[in-house]
Order: C-alpha cells, then structure tokens, then sequence
C-alpha cells in the first residue's frame, strides 16, 4: 500500500484485501462508490459512467458509483452475471470530523440474496452444496429467505438428479485446486444445472470435524442425533458447509435457520434432468419460461407462499399412497366446495409474502415496510381461521364420507383452530408504526407520535 494515500484510499484498500473475489460497493455520502478495477467491471457491467478521484498524492484512480437507494437494481445486475458483492457501509456517526468507521455488513452472492427486488416470488433461491467420496454423496441445501434447510445422503449417481430438482442459484463444491479433495473428481460438470453458479472452496470447508462443529455451534446442540443425520456423515459435511459459507457471507446474522431436516430421496420418485425438461414440468424447452409448462397451467395461487408449495410438490412427486391420497382428499374437499374455495380465495388475494417476511424479521434486516406487511398478513388470518372453523370435520374418505377431513393436515379446513392470528403482535405493529410511511426512514418519521415518550422528546428537540 502506498504511504502517502488518503484515509479514505487506505480504509478502502484494507476492506478489498479481506474480500478480493467480490466487486465491494463502498458506501461515500449518498453513493456506493466502486474504485479500481472494480470500476472498470461496474462501469462495464452495469452503463455507468467510468471517472476518477485523486486518492494519493499526483495519483488518480478510477471510479464508478450508484445512488445508495437504488443499490438493489444494481446488486441484481451483478448477480445475474455471477459476481459476488460486498456492501461496505458507514457503521460509525457522521461527524464531519475525522474518518468515519465502515465496515462489511453483507456479502451477497447468487445464493445468499435476501433483498425482494432480487428475488422471484414464486420461486425458492437455493444455496446447496455438494461432496462427493467414495461412490457416495451428501448434499444440502438452504433458503434463507424463508429459513428451510435440509440435507440428505445419497449414491453420487443421484446427485445430478436432486440438482436438477433443486435448481439452485448457487452450489459450493470443493476447489478443484486443492489435490487433498477427491470431492471434485467425482463431480462431473454435467451434474450442475445450467444457471447454477458454481463456488468453490478449500476442501476443509468439506471436512466432517469442522463442518458438525459448525452446525453444533449454529443450533447450539450437543449432538447431531435430534436433526437425523447423525449417522450420515456426508449428510453433516455438505450441511455444515452451507452453514459456515452462509455465516460468512451474513457476517454472522443467520437467525433465521432455526432447524436442519434430513431426508430420503425414496419417498419420492426419481427423475432425472432429461425427463424433467422433456416433461415441461416447470419451464418450457424452449423459452425456458414457466408459461406453457405444467406450472403455468396448474398455478392459480394467489399468495407467493402457496406458489412455492405448489413448484416443489410438481418438482418432487410422491411415492407414498397414503400421502397421494390425502392430498387429494385436500384439492377434491375445496373442488366440491366452491363458496369455501370462492371465499378463501378473495381472502388470500394480495396477502403480502409472511414467510420471508418474518425471516426478515429473524435476521435482523427488515424496514418498517416489511412489519406493515406482516401486520396486514396477519389481518387475514382471523377471517381464513372462521371460514375453516365453519365447516364440518368429517370422518376420512375411506369410511365413505366426506374428505374434508384430511385437508386440516395442509393446513385447510379442519385446521382453523391451528392458525394463530398473533393478535399482539398486530396490535403492536398497528400502535406503533404511522399508517403513511416515507419513502425512507431518513425523510420522514415512522413510529407513531405518542408511542415512546423517549423518541418524542429526541425529536422535539431536533426540530428545536
């Protein structure tokens, strides 16, 4: 580093040492500013005009920059290319004097994306990793949009499959570099989904000492023997993976994967990528849009959360009759009962996204937008609670009746004693944030008048 740089120039420089594979935006007033080759990438990349600023004594470097409330877009932009992104924020107080403290807050990557402008609604965003050893494979995958996380051992044969199931943003292998790993070796490229963004790390990301450590220390747990995958070990080596790349790209915020699941690939049937392109389940061949594929056809849902159910049971048809059936019981007791399906529809529409709402919530990210969403998510449930209540519990169709019965098991009628309206935490939201938000907490005030006396009085003697 050279010795006569600015203290801006020198705190920039020790922020892009510690993430040199990730294009950092630098956060300077009301822009994030790229500097260096960075720049030349962004300018590049995303029709930004490429400038310079005297950083050094008789030296300029080049620089690009996008106004902070439109960072989002552009973040999108990078990702859909395959660059990592590192947010470097002003975490200290802005005092006009001396240098101000920043800092990494994010590092967002293909599958690490927690910002709505990035993500598709109906869609999950899938993190998954993958080792392979000795014929035998562990994979693990995660969302923490809405915090699933789940992990399975299965033959090598089977990965590609899976993959082609999961369709992940993004997967972890081991480097190819690293001569100590069998791991890569035993992964063949055609295994990866096209559109699968491919990052490698060292093999003792893989290892399974490190990797249950990770996974203890995340869910806080003596053992592994809760979470199914005890004897699995490269179940527990690909889950721990996941964790560990995914407390470092969160720096450490990842309070919302609260549970791991393991699961068995033989409850489902088996099918490969070739038969679910040719079968058109989710996109077409040709477009490679959802319009025109089973999925177009079949998705009539009204709410994200209920798209995304519906795209993961098209995805992973069951082998078990029993579950077949109860599933079905489900759709015929809402397909016979078209004032209840009428009216549970009218309720549903334009019900603001709860699950990745809340884990919005859990991790620590979400704006007073994000609460007034849940608040009238919630509105809802208390009118879906008494529609559900109102209808009759029948015995199950096997005994000749009717099988509404069973639809209580996904969450529909029989269920509405199950559905907690959360009438405190409505309360809460509705006393404490103003109907009409600003734009931006920093434009405008967004907890009521009245609410704390503290604030009150910090704000008063603002505008005095």
């Amino acid at each position: 580093m050279p010795k006569k740089v600015t203290p801006v120039r020198r705190q920039y420089l020790q922020i892009k040492a510690q993430h040199p594979d990730a294009i950092v935006f630098f956060r300077l007033g009301d822009f994030y500013e790229t500097f260096d080759e960075d720049a030349e990438i962004a300018a590049r990349e995303l029709d930004l005009v490429l400038t310079s600023r005297p950083m050094a004594k008789n030296q300029r470097v080049p620089m690009a920059g996008v106004p902070y409330h439109a960072i989002e877009g552009y973040i999108a932009r990078l990702i859909e290319k395959g660059y990592r992104v590192a947010i470097a924020d002003q975490v200290g107080e802005v005092t006009g004097k001396g240098l101000v403290a920043r800092e990494v807050t994010r590092v967002v990557t293909p599958g690490t994306v927690v910002e709505p402008a990035l993500l598709d609604e109906k869609r999950p965003n899938y993190l998954a990793a993958v080792v392979v050893d000795e014929g035998r494979a562990g994979l693990a995958y995660a969302d923490i949009t809405t915090g699933e996380f789940a992990t399975t051992q299965i033959d090598a044969s089977g990965v590609g499959q899976e993959l082609a199931r999961l369709q992940p943003r993004e997967c972890l292998i081991s480097s190819p570099s690293d001569i100590q790993s069998p791991d890569t070796s035993n992964l063949e490229p055609e295994t990866l989904p096209s559109g699968t963004h491919v990052t490698p790390l060292p093999a003792y990301r893989f290892e399974l000492g490190a990797a249950q450590q990770a996974l203890l220390d995340h869910f806080g747990a003596a053992t592994l023997d809760g979470f199914g995958c005890a004897g699995k070990p490269l179940a527990i080596r690909a889950a721990g993976a996941v964790v560990h790349y995914l407390r470092e790209t969160q720096k450490g915020a990842l309070a919302q994967v609260v549970g791991l699941s393991t699961y068995s690939t033989a409850r489902f049937m088996t099918l490969d990528a070739a038969t679910r392109r040719n079968l058109e389940l989710t996109e077409t061949i040709r477009e490679r849009k959802a319009r025109g594929s089973l999925l177009g056809v079949l998705d009539l849902t009204l709410a994200p959360m209920g798209g995304r159910l519906l795209r993961a049971r098209l995805a992973q048809p069951l082998l078990d009759r029993a579950e077949l059936e109860a599933r079905l019981d489900e759709v015929q007791a809402f397909y016979e009962d078209t004032i209840l399906r009428g009216r549970v529809r009218e309720a549903l529409k334009g019900l603001p996204d709860l699950e990745r709402l809340t884990n919005r919530v859990l991790a620590g990210i979400a704006t007073p937008r994000d609460l007034v969403g849940i608040r009238k998510a919630l509105e809802v449930v208390p009118a879906l609670r008494e529609m559900l209540r109102e209808q009759p519990s029948p015995t199950p169709a096997a005994s000749g009746d009717n099988p509404s019965q069973h639809l209580g098991e996904g969450g529909g009628r029989g269920e509405g004693e199950g559905l907690d309206p959360c009438d405190d935490v409505v309360s809460l939201i509705g006393v404490a944030i103003v109907d009409d938000l600003p734009a931006s907490i920093s434009v405008g005030r967004v907890i009521r008048p009245g609410f704390s006396a503290e604030l009150d009085g910090i704000a008063t003697a603002a505008r005095d």
